[in-house]
């Protein structure tokens, strides 16, 4: 899914044309990924005219028609208010476990990847640590490039699980993962 898509006013684009220059599924499956996401009611609208959160939607509706072992998102809440931020954030880990794909996101958005991941890697021309977000958050080098404020007003959400996932993103229990 990439960061930005535009498309030019003066082209007649439809959601539905749009997904089907996908060339994967048909048009049910473009309804169904649509109806995934939220937006069906948006098939028949110029992409155009579509909010940032519908826009969004949309792309990641195209996204999942290819039926994606890896979902790839580019700053996925681009253009999308603090509310539908959130929201997509939410869909994104609900698809994520539902369709058993992995999901690589690449965000500035700090406090909504610290919220919304299982593992972070902290980029600055080179990997500068990586793990869960509570590690990172508390790792030398991520608070001197941040600092302490940072780390103090980000609200890491945490999650307990009974498994873990294997690289490929298939769920392993705890006594496979102790052996493996």
């Amino acid at each position: 899914m990439p960061q930005h898509l535009t498309v030019d006013l003066t082209l007649p684009l439809t959601v539905r044309r749009f997904l089907s220059l996908r060339e994967a599924g048909s048009e049910r499956d473009a309804l169904d990924a649509l109806a995934e996401v939220g937006v069906e009611y948006v098939i028949d609208n110029p992409f155009q005219t579509l909010s940032g959160g519908e826009a969004r939607r949309v792309l990641l509706a195209r996204a999942l028609l290819g039926q994606p072992d890896l979902l790839v998102l580019d700053e996925p809440s681009a253009g999308v208010d603090v509310m539908g931020q959130g929201e997509l954030y939410d869909l994104i880990r609900k698809i994520r476990d539902q369709r058993g794909c992995s999901v690589l996101l690449v965000s500035h958005d700090l406090h909504l990847v610290m919220a919304a991941t299982d593992q972070v890697l902290c980029l600055n021309h080179h990997i500068c640590c990586a793990g869960q977000p509570e590690a990172v958050a508390q790792h030398p080098e991520y608070l001197a490039l941040f600092g302490t404020e940072l780390r103090h007003s980000l609200a890491v959400y945490t999650h307990d699980h009974d498994h873990h996932h294997d690289l490929a993103g298939e769920t392993v229990d705890h006594t496979d993962h102790d052996h493996g």
